[in-house]
């Protein structure tokens, strides 16, 4: 997949995509349903933002997102889209809903179909809709498809996505995404005190992102570099590690049956079942006897999948 972030000087051979466009939060069933619109004779492009317009709109609010952009691009990748056009949304957010159909959509990225949601607001002010998308369309000279809300009464959103996790309910959300929810990114240096315990982790911000019900979760993790890239089984403690005294959430990921080193390696951690709430421990041996049960626990959890 081709990224590019801006939409100037787009090469002959990266124009004239049929394109899905969003913020793709999540890259929910929602979004794979518009994406699926959009497949046809043409190469399949993905239109996006970043940040996301909420995180320029709203700077003060909670951490949202369901996954950064290193995580989107990695699933759009994985569903066969062949163009990410992820463009800067503070200079976007200044443009007419005019100007951002004829200089971005059409003259700029050269797209001949935009598939959206019905739901989809563009243009300075949100002043464009999909109405004013279809008429734009037919005088630029690309093709308009909108996308009904997937789901009916009870349509498939990154709301109802960020209260499963909120609730400790992994398989809910990941029914409402169509995959596993993961977290990603490269593996942080942290104090070592699991490789001293014998359970060695593997740590990742969670900065900027919705936070999941904390706790010990079995997850599926996908080593995406390095000589140990491959899938492994292991167990999640998502918290603030009140034993020791921390205060800022991450996320330290004990892969079984694997050895080797993966400091700044990116790697990708899946939550598959919620195991139990972050706990303190009255010394090591308790907390040592714990890790070695939520293991095993896992373990079982996920050989049965």
């Amino acid at each position: 997949m081709r990224i590019f972030r801006t939409h100037h000087d787009i090469p002959a051979d990266a124009r004239g995509a049929s394109a899905a466009v969003g913020n793709f939060d999540g890259v929910h069933r929602g979004h794979q349903h518009v994406l699926d619109l959009a497949r046809r004779d043409a190469p399949l492009g993905v239109v996006t933002f970043e940040p996301h317009p909420r995180q320029v709109f709203a700077p003060g609010g909670a951490p949202f997102r369901l996954m950064s952009s290193e995580a989107r691009s990695n699933r759009l990748a994985k569903l066969g889209v062949d163009l990410l056009f992820e463009l800067p949304f503070p200079a976007i957010a200044q443009l007419t809903a005019e100007v951002f159909m004829a200089d971005v959509l059409a003259n700029g990225l050269g797209l001949s179909h935009v598939v959206t949601g019905a739901d989809f607001r563009f243009g300075k002010g949100r002043a464009g809709d999909v109405v004013a998308l279809r008429d734009g369309g037919e005088r630029l000279g690309f093709d308009v498809t909108i996308a009904d809300l997937l789901g009916g009464d009870a349509p498939v959103s990154s709301t109802a996505i960020r209260s499963a996790l909120t609730e400790g309910r992994p398989r809910d959300a990941a029914e409402l995404l169509g995959h596993w929810h993961r977290i990603e990114g490269p593996v942080l240096h942290g104090a070592k005190r699991g490789r001293d315990l014998g359970y060695p982790t593997a740590n990742l911000s969670v900065d900027g992102l919705h936070l999941p019900k904390l706790g010990v979760y079995a997850v599926l993790v996908d080593v995406l570099e390095g000589p140990k890239a491959g899938a492994y089984h292991g167990v999640s403690s998502l918290g603030v590690r009140p034993m020791f005294g921390e205060n800022t959430p991450n996320i330290e990921t004990f892969l079984f049956d694997f050895d080797g080193d993966l400091y700044d390696r990116h790697i990708s951690v899946g939550l598959v079942d919620y195991l139990r709430p972050e706990l303190n421990f009255d010394g090591l041996p308790a907390l040592i006897a714990q890790m070695k049960a939520d293991a095993d626990r896992a373990k079982a959890m996920l050989n049965a999948l």
